[in-house]
């Protein structure tokens, strides 16, 4: 009877090992009243501990940020309480630093306080006219510097409208329009700097980011045959719709497969009609980033769906992989405080192709927006290095996304594939870490046949 009830519960076993994949994934995520209260906390953190600094860097003592509701500056989203979702009328902001006393004035030449933290500096029945409003702050400060956010190769450090610029301009006095410089560096340190508050909720951010990706890359959803690449796409939409999440951007599933030629560059990056059945020993890859609390992610990885009688990813896809880890490691260990992103690129790229790799590399700066402000290191259609972004060099505190692909030749499909990742990766203290790690392996996707 013993042995009986032995093989009854080895077969329950090998029963239960069929079924669809544990659930291994977590999602914690606040509610909105929770999320509310911790980026109020973080924007506080951000004006009192950081702005000063940033301030000082760029030898700026007044910074003025001026939006209109619906038109906001790009700077002004970021700096919003949580109970503001856009600009009131005109809202203008007005950031006074003595450094010689340390102290940062918060001024708002609106009708209300924006916050807690920004103060209603203007009276409207005893000064009708808010430009009025405004010289007069300035006067009574008399600033060095005045910046305004005005950048020509910068987009989001570029958000001052022309109508208000024109106004702005035309309310002050000679001197004070003498005083007057683009802002492109405090606005770029601000978008491009993350604080210590910041990269716990980072961390969480991209935990969530990668369970998304397990669950999406998995036989809850997938169905080879029958799921198509879009179905797979539209899952991951509405998962994080139902998680009380955004996506920034629309996400994509493309497939490799031994009977079909690699595609470009432009193909794999525009994806237009490219909806295909999944099938068994499909190479998998998605693009697929969320946002949170006023951080973003970014993040491609791969998933291989087992052929009948598989029971791991092919060794040669395996091996391909790990060319693209080797990229990454290539890269991030380039990566100095001080190099600008052509440096860092045109090194990498060099050191990579010594090692026989065919590289590209693309990394972008991530944060308050997933294409953000910062150093930008090569973009897929420049190689050779970018213009100006690509010269602005690295600064510690500072997100990424490690975004690059390797072309890897495979003999047992007599063809070459491409390994795309991107991870999110933080760079602090002269050196370079995933922010929640990175996809070393192909994810397996174990199907009931």
């Amino acid at each position: 009877m013993h042995k009986y009830i032995i093989k009854f519960f080895l077969f329950c076993l090998l029963v239960s090992c069929g079924k669809e994949e544990p659930q291994i994934n977590t999602y914690t995520i606040l509610d909105e009243k929770d999320r509310a209260k911790l980026r109020d906390e973080i924007i506080d953190d951000r004006f009192n501990n950081l702005l000063p600094g940033l301030m000082d860097a760029a030898a700026i003592d007044m910074w003025i940020v001026i939006s209109r509701e619906y038109n906001e500056d790009p700077i002004i989203k970021t700096m919003l309480p949580s109970v503001w979702l856009n600009a009131r009328r005109r809202t203008i902001l007005v950031f006074y630093r003595n450094k010689q006393k340390n102290t940062i004035e918060k001024l708002a030449v609106a009708r209300y306080d924006v916050g807690k933290n920004i103060k209603s500096a203007w009276n409207k029945e005893k000064e009708p006219n808010q430009w009025n409003a405004l010289s007069r702050i300035i006067e009574e400060r008399n600033p060095d510097k005045i910046g305004i956010n005005i950048s020509k190769h910068f987009a989001l450090a570029d958000g001052l409208v022309k109508t208000d610029h024109d106004e702005f301009l035309e309310s002050l006095s000679v001197n004070n329009r003498k005083k007057i410089v683009s802002a492109e560096k405090l606005a770029i340190g601000w978008i491009e700097t993350r604080t210590a508050k910041e990269m716990k909720l980072y961390k969480r951010l991209v935990l969530i980011t990668h369970n998304i990706i397990d669950e999406a890359f998995s036989n809850k959803v997938i169905i080879p045959g029958k799921t198509t690449t879009e179905d797979v796409v539209w899952w991951m939409r509405q998962k994080v719709t139902e998680l009380g999440l955004q996506t920034w951007f629309h996400p994509t599933i493309d497939v490799q497969r031994s009977n079909e030629p690699l595609k470009s560059h432009i193909y794999s990056f525009t994806k237009t009609g490219n909806d295909q059945v999944i099938l068994p020993g499909d190479l998998l890859h998605c693009d697929f980033g969320i946002s949170y609390v006023g951080l973003n992610t970014d993040c491609q990885q791969h998933g291989y769906v087992l052929r009948k009688k598989e029971t791991e990813v092919p060794k040669f896809l395996a091996e391909a992989f790990k060319k693209g880890n080797r990229l990454q490691d290539i890269l991030t260990t380039t990566m100095q405080t001080g190099k600008t992103g052509n440096e860092i690129l045109l090194t990498s790229l060099s050191q990579a192709k010594k090692e026989g790799l065919k590289p590209a590399i693309y990394s972008h700066p991530l944060g308050n927006f997933g294409h953000s402000a910062g150093t930008t290191i090569g973009m897929w259609d420049s190689q050779n290095g970018v213009p100006v972004r690509g010269d602005y060099s690295l600064h510690n505190n500072t997100v990424y996304a490690i975004e690059l692909n390797v072309t890897v030749a495979i003999k047992e499909w007599q063809k070459d594939i491409r390994i795309m990742l991107e991870e999110a990766g933080f760079f602090g203290d002269g050196k370079h870490e995933y922010v929640n790690e990175r996809q070393e392996e192909i994810k397996p996707i174990k199907i009931m046949y």
